[in-house]
């Protein structure tokens, strides 16, 4: 039976009765292929959305475009970037602005996903790539944040590199769909990102992330053998051993003849 994509209202009501699978996913064939997997949600650039094939490769799948803050700009530059996408079909909205931001997108009626914990594009705040919340000071930050989101009429929040049972405590106390990246089970998605999943990641691997398969050594492994086919592909031009005959039209005898004879009279 087929895949329905949820709605918000169905999103709400699964709230702690079920942990959703989310990856941020770049491509088609990655969206495709989490559709295929039975992910439940994905993050995707806003430009994937826009694909016409975006929904035909993945009908069901709970689709938010994120950007960072400085990526989009002020409120109103929020407005200009969300609008088009919540008509293309976007389920929710990342939004790493500010609460003012996230007030302005929900009371457009737009389903936000706000961002509390490690924010990275945010790290100077809380002391650069580092689990937050680990204080009572910087748990209380978080809780706080939690609050002003649903102030603003937030949907959920990415909730980032939280020590679990700080995460688990303040999905207890709050109505926002809580995505964890490194936050535990106690929230509501486990997310991770595609690039890790598939180990094409070859910078630093996050503490949270699990690598399920070794893309980069694929990858390596094709550029050997593109060099390779590429070279066998100049010995024989320098050979003469392409193109061989299986590789070219035959002229007709008797027009080649006739052509032959008809430029030399020129």
């Amino acid at each position: 039976m087929a895949r329905t994509r949820p709605t918000i209202a169905d999103m709400r009501a699964m709230k702690g009765k079920k942990q959703f699978t989310m990856l941020r996913v770049e491509t088609l064939e990655e969206a495709e292929a989490a559709e295929r997997a039975g992910i439940d949600i994905v993050s995707i650039p806003g430009e994937l959305l826009l694909n016409p094939q975006y929904r035909d490769a993945a009908p069901s799948l709970f689709s938010m475009p994120g950007l960072n803050f400085y990526d989009v700009g002020t409120t109103d530059d929020f407005l200009r970037w969300a609008f088009p996408l919540y008509r293309a079909g976007a389920d929710a909205l990342y939004c790493s602005g500010s609460f003012e931001t996230v007030k302005r997108l929900a009371d457009e009626s737009m389903p936000v996903i706000g961002h509390v914990g490690l924010i990275p594009s945010k790290r100077t705040w809380t002391g650069g790539y580092r689990a937050v919340g680990k204080t009572l000071e910087s748990a209380l930050m978080i809780m706080d944040h939690i609050r002003k989101l649903e102030a603003a009429g937030a949907f959920g929040a990415e909730i980032e590199v939280v020590p679990g049972a700080i995460a688990a405590e303040i999905a207890k106390r709050t109505p926002l769909f809580l995505l964890s990246m490194g936050a535990g089970t106690g929230c509501d998605a486990q997310y991770l990102f595609a690039t890790d999943v598939l180990g094409t990641n070859r910078g630093h691997i996050p503490r949270h992330a699990k690598v399920y398969r070794n893309f980069a050594a694929e990858y390596d492994r094709l550029q050997q053998e593109r060099i390779a086919a590429f070279t066998e592909f100049a010995t024989d031009v320098a050979t003469g051993a392409y193109p061989e005959p299986q590789h070219l039209v035959e002229a007709d005898k008797d027009v080649l003849d006739q052509f032959i004879a008809a430029i030399d009279k020129r």
